[in-house]
């Protein structure tokens, strides 16, 4: 069992958790992932670990309550445990000196590239960051990521804080005034594939980690298996990390489609199950 130490919404949407894992924090690096089960009948989900405190022992995972698995997460508090964990999982990030680094986060992947930003930044890379969300809101880690950038640029799609618009808006800009020498996105997958669309022209190697559907996380299932140029990869094993210009996107958000009645029905059970306990 892992205990909760700690817990606090971030917005309407996103909460934030911190999870006792000794095992976990000692071992996980930048880019890295953990599965997670809440209890017997629960389903399993990947959650990307933002930070760790290898001294307490701790991780902190940040998600967005879209389904079943992350509204019933989200009702939790500190003091209750989650049934298993594990982890870590995936290749990490290969951190080296290249130079100038754009890191672009959209929604709740901002909290995924802060990590592997903090890891480039101390191996003394710049870093410019492009933030986006919906709203002002949904904005995240805005303060964590300006710590760690020479310029941080905000979008919105309402306009209510920083610049109305996409991030692939400013990208564009950026790319056309200056020379960089990688750009490293994680967001909602037509996000990162408009990423690739506008860095590809350039030249510029992107690379995105890509929030799959899971079952196993061990290469065994398949469930998350992505076409990487001419061949068959997994990205609980071989990734989540690709190169952003090799992958098809369009099998890619075929693939992510296959659940999202099934996900539907199932949240669906776990509503009106809440809404008769209440009653």
């Amino acid at each position: 069992m892992y205990k909760i130490i700690d817990k606090k919404r971030l917005n309407s949407q996103i909460t934030f958790i911190r999870l006792e894992a000794p095992h976990v924090a000692a071992n996980v690096q930048a880019g890295q992932f953990i599965v997670l089960k809440i209890n017997e009948k629960g389903e399993r989900i990947p959650l990307t670990i933002v930070e760790r405190d290898i001294k307490e022992g701790t991780i902190s995972l940040i998600f967005q309550e879209v389904g079943r698995t992350t509204m019933e997460l989200a009702t939790m508090g500190p003091g209750e445990s989650i049934m298993d964990i594990i982890g870590p999982l995936g290749k990490p990030t290969h951190i080296e000196k290249i130079g100038k680094i754009i890191c672009v986060g959209g929604g709740v992947g901002t909290a995924e590239i802060y990590p592997v930003a903090k890891a480039y930044k101390e191996a003394g890379n710049e870093i410019i960051s492009i933030i986006g969300a919906r709203s002002k809101e949904l904005l995240l880690f805005t303060d964590e990521m300006k710590a760690l950038s020479s310029e941080i640029y905000l979008t919105t799609d309402d306009g209510s804080a920083g610049r109305k618009g996409l991030v692939t808006d400013v990208l564009k800009e950026l790319l056309n005034k200056e020379k960089y020498d990688l750009v490293y996105a994680v967001g909602p997958i037509m996000m990162m594939r408009a990423v690739a669309d506008t860095t590809r022209s350039h030249g510029l190697y992107t690379v995105v980690s890509l929030n799959a559907n899971m079952v196993d996380a061990t290469g065994m299932c398949g469930t998350c298996r992505v076409k990487v140029g001419d061949k068959t990869k997994f990205a609980c094993v071989d990734g989540p990390e690709f190169d952003a210009h090799k992958i098809d996107f369009v099998e890619f958000i075929n693939r992510d489609r296959r659940f999202k009645d099934k996900e539907k029905e199932s949240l669906k059970f776990y509503e009106e199950a809440e809404c008769k306990c209440k009653s």
